[in-house]
């Protein structure tokens, strides 16, 4: 059965509420009157009830008037929604933008970008999500988002791209009152087995994964953010390694401690990640902003190596 209410009567409908009475409607709507009253008489013929009550007045709908109206506005407002998406999407904006961050990195850093974007593209629905090592090549590999901030290592299956962020430097970190800090330094792996190694455990869902903070510990502790890796170990409940540039407010305020050990660890390499062929006007800019000099110091990064290392199948 096909319904008699059209987008043209709600309009009508709406227009005749907000103006008070059919003439105001018409000349809203740059029609005449018996137009206007037409399309009521019409909608409420096929209808079979009254949308208006004519005893009064002034127009004023009915029960069943306001439902329509009630109902119909949201349709209108879908509408102009659908509308300018499909007119953003034609002209080459993403209707939602799916941006992973690393766990190791803090996304306070992201905000400021968020809200730049927001001024020039508010209509595109960023939607933010927190992985964990492999996890957040899986996400993109798997389509569960769009763009990686932090991806370590190199691509571990094809038809990625990615482009060097910046590294982040892991240090041994302990609680300031930990048994540990006794020690003469350089510490032996073996002074290690003492006590709880935290880890952060990996989130991919198919791809091989890996953890983060592994050590030669007895017991282990297994969180899922580095926010969480933090906060255990400054309370003194585990060890392992942090990275640098989460923790200056840990070493500044003396709550936690770096501490060497034997076998120091490198920098981590980490990268923005997409995938291959796909770049809408969303994502590149964020490539584009993120790619500025310094972008990666801001989310306390080492700098990255030279801009030629942009890879992808």
């Amino acid at each position: 059965m096909v319904s008699p209410i059209t987008l043209d009567a709600l309009r009508v409908l709406d227009a005749i509420e907000r103006r008070g009475s059919f003439a105001a409607a018409a000349e809203t709507l740059h029609r005449v009157p018996s137009a206007i009253s037409y399309s009521v008489q019409k909608l409420e013929e096929e209808l079979g009830v009254p949308l208006f009550d004519r005893s009064r007045r002034k127009a004023e709908l009915t029960d069943a008037g306001h439902l329509v109206l009630a109902h119909g506005r949201r349709i209108l407002l879908a509408t102009e929604e659908m509308t300018a998406l499909a007119r953003q999407a034609g002209a080459g904006w993403e209707v939602e933008l799916r941006i992973c961050v690393d766990t190791i990195l803090d996304p306070d850093a992201l905000y400021p970008l968020l809200e730049e974007f927001q001024a020039i593209q508010p209509r595109t629905r960023v939607v933010l999500s927190e992985e964990v090592m492999a996890g957040a090549w899986d996400a993109l590999h798997d389509n569960r988002c769009d763009l990686v901030i932090g991806a370590p290592g190199e691509p571990p299956v094809s038809g990625l791209a990615c482009r060097r962020f910046g590294a982040i430097e892991p240090v041994f970190a302990v609680a300031a009152d930990h048994p540990l800090t006794r020690l003469a330094q350089p510490i032996a792996i073996e002074a290690l087995q003492e006590y709880p190694t935290v880890i952060v455990a990996d989130s991919s869902r198919s791809l091989p994964g890996h953890s983060s903070g592994l050590l030669d510990g007895r017991s282990q502790i297994i969180v899922k953010t580095t926010a969480q890796k933090i906060e255990v170990q400054r309370k003194g409940l585990g060890v392992g390694y942090l990275p640098r540039h989460r923790i200056h407010r840990q070493l500044e305020e003396g709550s936690l401690a770096l501490l060497q050990l034997e076998t120091q660890r490198a920098p981590i390499d980490l990268s923005l990640a997409w995938r291959s062929g796909r770049q809408g006007k969303a994502l590149k800019w964020f490539l584009e902003r993120l790619a500025a000099p310094g972008m990666g110091e801001t989310f306390g990064l080492l700098p990255r190596a030279p801009a030629t290392d942009l890879r992808g199948d």
